[in-house]
């Protein structure tokens, strides 16, 4: 008597059910880097997304599923404390048996200076950074991304500083304490303005930039530093948003595989073929997006936030400005009135808006010029987590310059 085959679909499906009882619980902070890992990891298991789609993560309060997330971790990913510095405290407390993975201090990582002028000139971003470079700046000497490492000699021996990096200036002015952001149940206790109530009803904690005010700070900064309107603002000497340039993503997906095949041997191979498939689709993606700005080349586009300058360089595509500086925070008077002026004087074709912020800034901005305006979101925040998140975020934002421009 023969025996019967399964059909290969069933075999597989079996074989995958198998898979993803064994993979390691893997959390990631923001949807791009999920979507990278979950591009690795696929076939094999799923990561759990940390930041909310449709929230932004300069500032974010844990939702108890979230926190459990991170409590149950053996791989934890993240940009890093230059973008979400109230993550870091989250990790200690949640996390601190995971094995934690700074993107942006990953081994050949491309960091561009953080910008704090409201207007740029061609090309205007700063000089290129190595993470070796890097690394040394921040005595990240012994944090080998290719082998475990424990979190807590991440975060006590790298030589971060958190208070160089976070907004505690800021948060004083505002009584919003990040030390306190993870308590036992992981949530921040934000005395002030809490954002659960908000976070639970729409999966977005962007503040709406009204109970997190930054008027009496742009106040007190104005007649210092009109041009900046920043400086009680601390944050990292590059710009965090290195998600947005595609070199930088096909390097993630080597360290992404390492990482999760030193926690998971038995799984490396397919680890690492997911990876190398991924930066073939990479550089078509690269090709793709090139084709659809050549048409709108030498068009004059400003940002609402400074987080674009990434993508601004790997297709050579400058902006000519930002509302607000790479935070996200509220731009001083001065800034928007040499927005304004940028506009008014230089005819610029596009004003481009975010989903995750207050719209009232670009109305602002916009009262009394002329100029198209549009939406762009770095982040993804309409599109469905998982594998095919990353490449359409590309997508979407060189589709959305095309048809503004």
């Amino acid at each position: 008597m023969s025996r019967k085959l399964l059909p290969l679909s069933i075999t597989a499906a079996l074989m995958g059910g198998t898979a993803l009882a064994d993979a390691p619980n893997v959390a990631v902070d923001i949807a791009p880097v999920h979507s990278l890992v979950a591009r690795v990891m696929d076939g094999v298991g799923t990561p759990d997304l940390i930041v909310a789609p449709g929230a932004s993560p300069h500032e974010y309060n844990l939702r108890p599923s979230e926190a459990a997330a991170l409590q149950e971790a053996d791989l934890v990913f993240w940009m890093g404390e230059d973008l979400t510095p109230w993550m870091e405290n989250a990790i200690d407390t949640l996390a601190d048996g995971a094995t934690v993975t700074s993107m942006l201090e990953a081994d050949g990582t491309v960091l561009l200076d953080f910008r704090e002028n409201a207007l740029f000139e061609a090309h205007d971003h700063g000089d290129e950074d190595g993470h070796d470079d890097h690394a040394e700046d921040k005595d990240h000497d012994d944090h080998d991304h290719g082998d475990d490492h424990d979190h807590e000699d991440h975060a006590k021996e790298d030589g971060h500083d958190h208070d160089e990096h976070d907004h505690d200036d800021h948060a004083k002015d505002d009584d919003h304490d990040h030390e306190e952001h993870a308590d036992h149940d992981g949530h921040d206790d934000h005395d002030d303005h809490d954002h659960e109530d908000h976070a639970e009803e729409d999966g977005h904690d962007h503040d709406d930039h009204e109970e997190h005010d930054h008027d009496d700070h742009a106040k007190d900064d104005h007649d210092d530093h009109d041009d900046h309107g920043h400086e009680g603002h601390a944050h990292g000497d590059h710009d965090p948003h290195a998600w947005l340039s595609p070199a930088n993503a096909e390097t993630w997906l080597n360290v992404i595989a390492a990482q999760l095949s030193a926690a998971d041997p038995e799984n490396a191979g397919t680890y690492f073929a997911n990876a190398a498939a991924a930066r073939d689709e990479m550089a078509a993606l690269s090709a793709e997006v090139a084709e659809t700005l050549d048409p709108v080349r030498g068009g004059s586009f400003i940002v609402f936030h400074d987080a674009y300058q990434y993508f601004e360089d790997a297709f050579d595509f400058p902006a000519s400005g930002a509302i607000s500086i790479g935070d996200a925070s509220d731009p001083s008077p001065a800034r928007i009135a040499e927005i304004q002026g940028r506009i008014r004087d230089e005819g610029i074709d596009c004003v481009l808006a975010e989903p995750q912020f207050d719209p009232g800034i670009v109305e602002s901005v916009m009262g009394g010029v002329e100029a198209k305006t549009s939406v762009i979101d770095p982040l993804g925040s309409n599109l469905e987590p998982g594998v095919d998140l990353y490449p359409n975020v590309i997508r979407s934002l060189a589709k959305s310059l095309a048809e503004c421009l």
